[in-house]
């Protein structure tokens, strides 16, 4: 074991929380130094945004009380430039801090740059206090009868248009999409969840690209106008621009290149996690949830341990498993997948949906808690057969 050595983890979302906090049990026999870098204070739950978008109020999880007893230092500060010759992180434009092995957890937020207007009328689902102050406006708008656009269909779309209605019984609620809602499940569980919407009174603009977000309306590209007293913003993926600036390879959007060990490929000694990094499967590019970055986390924590006692590192393997999407507080759908995320014929609806999904969004902070004392395991899939062999 290389004792004294100092293992920084950037960001301290779902992936980066767990990594640092399995670390610690995994290395707590050793003088291996861990410290966690995240400009808040407060654990976002990103599985529960639209839950306060729609106004109601979650518990305030504090990053410092999750680490509690772990021996992980926290740093509350913004990592502004990283170098990896001399391996050190500046923190708020001004404080320094080395580095023998840095996870890069930065994870990814809501891009409102692709549309004009998006930055400036629209709010995003991207930090608490933004979803916050939609749902202050959303209380104005419900009390003058206007109209709340949700722009993007995927699976946060959803969740939050359904949540708003089901919050706002008659708003009128328009969500706005290129796609139909829930494309990606099989018949079935798509028509219970459009039927799901039209149960609530969602408006759907299916096949309809926004070009633009006005002050009180959002344009779209055949021209016409879509009345908007607020809109909310959940279509598109952006992550920071911090490992393209600091000269760490990375793709075409920033995400960080990595190796079959989820090590960057032009920097061994970072190792990249979640949504921040482009990992591939033989099947195709994961992309971001917390289904598959609290494995990249697990997976990281454990390769680490394992090189700094000199041992070997199998790939990483990772499987979808389901696509679980709220629809309100009491329904919900769950689509089983294969690993690569197609639908299986297995799907759950209603009551036992809606319980089923508040267990996946309530399973991170139960991780985290009996992580402190055993190693536990979040790979649900590692892909089975889809995966054994390595990606092009």
């Amino acid at each position: 074991m290389n004792n004294g050595h100092h293992i920084v983890v950037l960001g301290a979302g779902y992936t980066g929380l767990f990594t640092a906090i399995r670390l610690a049990h995994r290395t707590r026999r050793t003088s291996v130094k861990l410290t966690l870098i995240n400009p808040s204070s407060r654990f976002v739950e990103r599985l529960r945004m639209h839950q306060i978008a729609a106004g109601q109020e979650l518990a305030d999880h504090q990053i410092p009380h999750l680490l509690a007893g772990t021996g992980v230092t926290f740093v509350q500060g913004t990592a502004t430039a990283i170098d990896p010759k001399a391996r050190q992180i500046t923190v708020d434009g001004a404080d320094t801090l080395g580095y023998d092995t840095l996870v890069y957890a930065l994870g990814s937020s809501t891009d409102t740059g692709m549309v004009p207007g998006a930055d400036t009328h629209a709010f995003t689902l991207n930090t608490p206090e933004i979803a916050g102050r939609f749902a202050a406006r959303l209380t104005e708008v419900a009390a003058s009868g206007g109209t709340v656009t949700v722009c993007g269909g995927g699976l946060t779309g959803i969740e939050a248009a359904t949540e708003i209605t089901e919050s706002y019984p008659g708003l009128d609620v328009t969500l706005i999409s290129p796609d139909e809602p829930g494309a990606m499940m099989g018949a079935k569980a798509r028509a219970y969840l459009c039927g799901a919407l039209d149960r609530l009174g969602v408006t759907l603009e299916t096949g309809a690209r926004v070009t633009k977000v006005l002050p009180d309306a959002v344009e779209l590209a055949d021209g016409r106008l879509v009345r908007s007293d607020a809109c909310l913003w959940t279509t598109g993926v952006t992550v920071s621009p911090l490992a393209a600036d600091a000269g760490i390879a990375t793709d075409d959007r920033g995400l960080i290149l990595v190796d079959a060990t989820l090590r960057s490929v032009s920097h061994p000694q970072i190792h990249a996690v979640g949504d921040a990094a482009a990992i591939r499967m033989p099947w195709g590019q994961i992309h971001g949830t917390c289904q598959s970055g609290l494995p990249t986390a697990q997976y990281t924590a454990d390769t680490i341990t394992r090189l700094l006692h000199g041992k070997a590192v199998k790939p990483f393997r990772f499987g979808y498993f389901h696509q679980p999407v709220s629809l309100g507080r009491r329904d919900a759908v769950i689509q089983f997948t294969k690993a690569d995320e197609t639908p299986r014929r297995l799907h759950l609806t209603g009551r036992i949906a809606a319980a089923y999904k508040e267990m996946v969004s309530a399973s991170p902070l139960t991780t985290y808690r009996f992580s402190k004392r055993m190693n536990v395991t979040t790979i649900v899939s590692k892909g089975g057969r889809a995966t054994r062999k390595p990606a092009a």
